[in-house]
């Protein structure tokens, strides 16, 4: 199982007391499936994937990714955890304005110790699948809203995640290039085994998903499988 919450409780200050995000979530997602996470406002869904993402660390329960319960870990475990094993899509791109889409991709090599010019190919690779080669040398001005959240995607599968996080990727979008995403990550999944984890409020798209989770005031409330 390359991602697990078992029993996750995650609480916040509230005035005097604690305000419960998180009430004992179970999940598993294994590699080459896409869960998707759906619920209204305030329903946890956020939270969950920040505890998934080991950015939260929760009050009780175990979070364990690619094997490795995150309880033992440091915060510079976690972040190189998070290096070396998670891959995180963000709502909004956030490319680096200066950057050619290859070298958004290049960067990520960087950042885990590796010259850029050595994982060149890797990105022209991730660009193609993406069906973006032929966009490699165009910086983020250059791209409409769904060619750069699909470089957002390439960025994010650089350092071969086992772990794959999508945080609303349709919501800047319309539903044609919504669906176009959320299809592309779908085929991701599988192509790139990874366990795939998507936070969404657009139920339009969600056939594409192995599985629906609904979250309801911090409690994982349904499943239903594809």
């Amino acid at each position: 199982m390359s991602l697990e919450l078992d029993a996750v409780t995650l609480t916040y200050p509230d005035g005097d007391g604690r305000l419960t995000a998180l009430d004992a979530v179970s999940l598993a997602v294994p590699p080459g499936r896409l869960t998707a996470v759906v619920g209204p406002s305030g329903s946890g869904k956020s939270s969950l994937l920040a505890v998934a993402a080991t950015l939260v660390t929760p009050d009780r329960g175990r979070v364990v990714v690619a094997g490795t319960d995150t309880a033992g870990l440091d915060a510079a475990g976690r972040a190189e955890l998070r290096r070396r094993s998670i891959g995180i899509v963000f709502q909004q791109p956030n490319l680096l304005p200066s950057l050619t889409a290859v070298e958004q991709l290049q960067v990520m090599a960087h950042l885990s110790g590796r010259p850029p010019a050595s994982v060149r190919g890797r990105a022209m690779d991730l660009l193609d699948a993406v069906g973006l080669a032929d966009r490699a040398s165009r910086r983020p001005h250059q791209l409409s809203g769904g060619q750069r959240q699909r470089v957002n995607i390439a960025r994010a599968l650089m350092n071969e995640p086992a772990v794959l996080l999508v945080d609303e990727p349709t919501s800047a979008l319309d539903h044609e290039r919504g669906a176009a995403v959320v299809a592309l990550l779908a085929r991701l999944t599988r192509e790139r085994a990874t366990a795939t984890v998507l936070v969404t409020h657009d139920r339009a798209h969600l056939d594409a998903a192995d599985e629906t989770v609904t979250v309801q005031d911090g409690r994982l409330t349904a499943v239903a499988a594809a």
